[in-house]
């Protein structure tokens, strides 16, 4: 009779879990959605504000310089504002930004919405992954991570293809609508069935900052950034690799990065699932398999239907490293996991920087285009020693 008590209490549990796990999803799918919406519809808010492309192109600069620096100074300075009003109020302030982006009569205003939008984006997402991991038992953090991070996979597969295609047919200002009321649901339903409970926090701007003491948080930091550097320097110059060297029509371009981003859902989910059985091994293993992945996309990528399967394979071990680094982050940052995610969502997008540029100087200074992948694949490998190196800190 026990037993069958505490069953039904677990089975009334798992679907809240559950369900408040996917709002968090939807909340992700939705801010990330208007980080990458912006490049579809870029000609036509450079037509809609008299701007060139190039100008219109610091709207994506905005968003990012946003996350990189205000997310972890925003982070600092919300640490004594109460968890669940906090996560709720960035969410509106990031739902105000997207309305303002849809009214806005003038370049720099729309500039400004951006900015302030990718502040609070970061810091939202970070509370998002901590709030997640908070919900389920130990050992499965890395999945509830996987499920939030689903919604940036699912923002890159749909998200963005379906913001484009609302501003072609109804204007820019459609697609920040678009978001907003998305953005809108997302909110009602994290009020009504998130928990938001046993989130750690210092309480102070000193007592955040001191995690930073943690050599182990700063390689973890290093992992995530070296880790990620490679694939992603093969990512930003994907069109001309697939074209230039692939020999793919331009038109098929859009479906291979379809691919790479159902190959990005997979390995994102299952990359947690394996996290959660053996954190660094799977980490070290996923780099090394990332690292061979990309060294054969650099010799068969002249092969069309090779370099076709090779989408799916590289899109998918490049998300399936990301849930067990984010737990990564989470295990060596206890005190303060909502800077430590906040931080580590900034060196991605340093790293994403850093490859891009280190990728136009191969390119023009360098082997040239043919060998990105091949230098990614160095650039993930040194990644790999690195979590070698964490691992065997664990081991000692």
């Amino acid at each position: 009779m026990d037993t069958h008590t505490v069953e039904t209490a677990d089975d009334r549990r798992e679907p809240s879990t559950l369900r408040s796990t996917l709002t968090l999803t939807l909340c992700a799918f939705a801010v990330t959605t208007a980080e990458f919406v912006i490049a579809g519809i870029l000609p036509q808010v450079a037509a809609g504000l008299s701007v060139s492309i190039p100008s219109a192109g610091h709207l994506v600069t905005a968003y990012a310089v946003g996350m990189i620096v205000g997310g972890p100074m925003l982070t600092l300075l919300t640490v004594g504002i109460a968890r669940k009003p906090l996560i709720v109020t960035l969410l509106a302030v990031f739902i105000i930004g997207n309305l303002v982006a849809a009214a806005a009569t003038n370049y720099f205003t729309l500039l400004a919405a951006r900015f302030v939008s990718g502040i609070v984006v970061s810091t939202f997402f970070a509370m998002a992954v901590v709030v997640a991991a908070s919900l389920v038992a130990p050992g499965k953090q890395a999945s509830a991570v996987a499920k939030v991070a689903l919604g940036f996979n699912l923002a890159m597969i749909l998200g963005a293809p379906l913001g484009t295609l609302i501003g072609q047919q109804f204007g820019w200002r459609a697609t920040f609508l678009a978001i907003a009321v998305l953005a809108t649901v997302a909110l009602a339903l994290l009020v009504k069935l998130v928990p938001v409970r046993g989130v750690p926090t210092t309480g102070s701007v000193a007592g955040e900052l001191r995690v930073l003491e943690s050599r182990d948080l700063l390689l973890a930091l290093a992992m995530t950034a070296v880790g990620n550097a490679g694939v992603l320097m093969v990512f930003v110059y994907l069109a001309p690799l697939l074209t230039g060297i692939g020999g793919f029509a331009a038109e098929t371009v859009p479906v291979l990065i379809l691919i790479y981003g159902v190959g990005a859902a997979f390995g994102n989910l299952a990359g947690g699932w394996l996290s959660d059985r053996a954190l660094m091994p799977s980490i070290i293993g996923l780099l090394a398999s990332l690292a061979a992945a990309l060294a054969l996309f650099w010799f068969a990528g002249q092969l069309q239907p090779a370099a076709a399967v090779m989408m799916f394979v590289v899109g998918a071990l490049a998300f399936s490293v990301i849930p067990g680094m984010q737990t990564r982050v989470l295990v060596t940052a206890k005190a303060a996991p909502t800077l430590g995610i906040a931080l580590n969502a900034s060196g991605f997008q340093i790293a994403a920087a850093f490859a891009a540029w280190t990728g136009g100087q191969v390119i023009d200074s360098g082997p040239g285009l043919a060998s990105l992948p091949l230098v990614g694949a160095c650039v993930t490998l040194v990644g790999t020693l690195l979590a070698l190196v964490v691992s065997i800190r664990d081991a000692r």
